[in-house]
């Protein structure tokens, strides 16, 4: 178990973005407090006076379940029946979704079934705890859900290994459960009424990639604000689009918050510079509408980042056992709410990359900004920055297409029992490629925007910026002829996204 353990205590209160962002791309130890173990033990008690009650059904506690809703089941069945929707709905394929996602998966769920109305017993979710504590992650297939009845698949792939079935990854290696499992002193369970159909309902497959995606698109915002300034000052645009006066007549917050870091990392430096470019009466749309475009992005991941905190918090599987005893048969894991804001998001991250290729294809186009061709000092004999820029314009391009919105669509599933779902799922992992994309799009403008600078003396450069374009230098050397700049993507891709980043130790004030 590596050293850098976030530990979370549940107590049944609600989740907050600090602590995701905390915990993120971390190994998680949970401790449950002693306070929820009574509500869900309250909870057990009355799906085991609804297995004593022969004349009453309820959905998937003595029934089948979808369209076998109306076949009873008798108590000896029951177990069975529990195992059997595990093994049935581990049908996901495609490639495993990376542990941050399995993480949350996992500690999302144990969340979800503290609140005392699934019905579940003690036994059940401290093995689900057992495993996260040992940082043992089950295999969960990117593909499989749409997003109705929650997250079926992706979460049954994640429960098998309660019952020794599935795969674990156990110190990276992919090893058969109950193997890694015997390893740790973990026994499996036979599972009780209910508790399969309580593991596998539920929208944690969505919220994990939704409040990993909120955490990463902060990041992309913080840094989208200060590439951005960096190509701002390259070409010598102006400050006067970013003046607090202008942003107070169409007050949309998160413009109001991009153009305070953006007038907090040009501070000191006049607004319209004489040399070396000369005066412009308007710049571009790339630099001048960067509070409107960003701030939009920024209002759009705080819209999204509510609903999906909310829906963490939320009980969201099927029946629940509501405090009297009723066990009430509803639609609380469809995805909708989830899938219409993952569409939104990616659309906004979009955007942050669209108008970031249109501002490296402005650093790269010459004489009307007083920079060489394609950043580089003896163009034609080299491209310099020309063809990177193909590049963001290819992931943007890609960006498009995957930007279909997934919530749109639906199509019957359990024999026309599920006759409409979200496909949220779907719109969660197109999500995390579009995020994927900006990042590498931001890395680029990042470079361009180091080698731009450099044709600028350094006394004429923003106080703030001079640190950064000096970071980055000490990373990747000026440019004088062609290289692999391809190379370079990932290392810039990192002082992108992670929050110790020298770009932002200049100006920590950016927001």
């Amino acid at each position: 178990m590596p050293k850098d353990v976030a530990h979370i205590e549940l107590d049944g209160r609600a989740l907050d973005f600090a602590l995701l962002e905390d915990c993120y791309a971390r190994p998680i130890q949970v401790q449950i407090s002693p306070e929820v173990w009574g509500r869900v033990q309250a909870s057990r008690e009355h799906v085991e006076r609804i297995v004593g009650d022969r004349n009453t059904p309820v959905y998937g506690v003595n029934t089948g379940i979808g369209c076998f809703c109306d076949t009873s089941l008798s108590p000896e069945q029951l177990p069975a029946l529990q195992e059997n929707l595990l093994l049935s709905h581990a049908v996901g394929v495609g490639d495993p979704i990376p542990d941050v996602l399995v993480r949350w998966m996992m500690w999302f769920k144990i969340h979800g079934l503290c609140a005392g109305h699934s019905g579940v017993r003690r036994e059940t979710i401290e093995i689900l705890v057992q495993l996260l504590n040992a940082d043992l992650l089950p295999t969960v297939p990117m593909r499989g859900s749409v997003g109705a009845s929650g997250d079926l698949a992706p979460l049954a792939h994640m429960s098998l290994p309660l019952i020794g079935k599935g795969e674990l990854r156990d110190e990276g290696h992919r090893v058969p459960a109950l193997e890694a499992m015997k390893r740790h002193k973990i026994p499996p369970t036979r599972l009780g009424a209910k508790e399969g159909l309580a593991l596998i309902n539920g929208t944690q497959f969505m919220t994990a990639y939704g409040a990993a995606l909120c955490v990463r698109a902060k990041q992309a915002c913080r840094a989208a604000d200060v590439v951005a300034a960096m190509s701002l000052e390259a070409v010598r645009g102006s400050l006067s689009p970013f003046g607090e006066s202008l942003h107070q007549l169409r007050p949309h917050p998160g413009a109001i918050v991009v153009a305070r870091n953006i007038r907090e990392l040009l501070a000191g430096r006049a607004d319209s510079p004489n040399s070396p470019y000369g005066k412009r009466v308007q710049d571009p749309y790339s630099l001048r509408c960067v509070p409107q475009v960003h701030g939009a992005v920024r209002d759009a991941l705080t819209h999204s980042r509510e609903v999906i905190l909310r829906d963490i918090d939320s009980v969201t599987d099927n029946p629940v056992i509501l405090d009297d005893g009723r066990a009430i048969s509803g639609g609380g894991f469809h995805g909708e709410p989830l899938a219409l804001v993952l569409d939104y998001l990616a659309c906004a991250l979009a955007e942050l990359a669209s108008i970031s290729e249109r501002r490296q294809y402005l650093l790269i186009s010459g004489s009307p900004y007083g920079l060489p061709r394609a950043l580089i000092e003896k163009s034609g004999l080299n491209s310099g920055f020309l063809i990177t820029q193909y590049t963001s314009a290819s992931l943007v391009s890609e960006n498009k297409v995957l930007c279909h919105p997934a919530s749109v669509d639906s199509i019957p599933t359990s024999g026309g029992q599920e006759d409409h779902v979200s496909m949220g799922a779907t719109g969660a992992v197109k999500c995390w490629q579009v995020m994927d994309n900006l990042e590498h799009v931001l890395a680029i403008e990042l470079l361009a925007a180091a080698q731009a600078l450099d044709f600028t003396p350094a006394a004429d450069v923003a106080a703030n910026i001079r640190p950064i374009h000096e970071a980055i230098r000490r990373e990747f050397p000026h440019a004088d002829v062609d290289r692999q700049f391809g190379l370079e993507f990932a290392r810039a891709r990192d002082l992108i996204t992670s929050p110790m980043s020298p770009i932002f130790a200049a100006r920590s004030t950016v927001v």
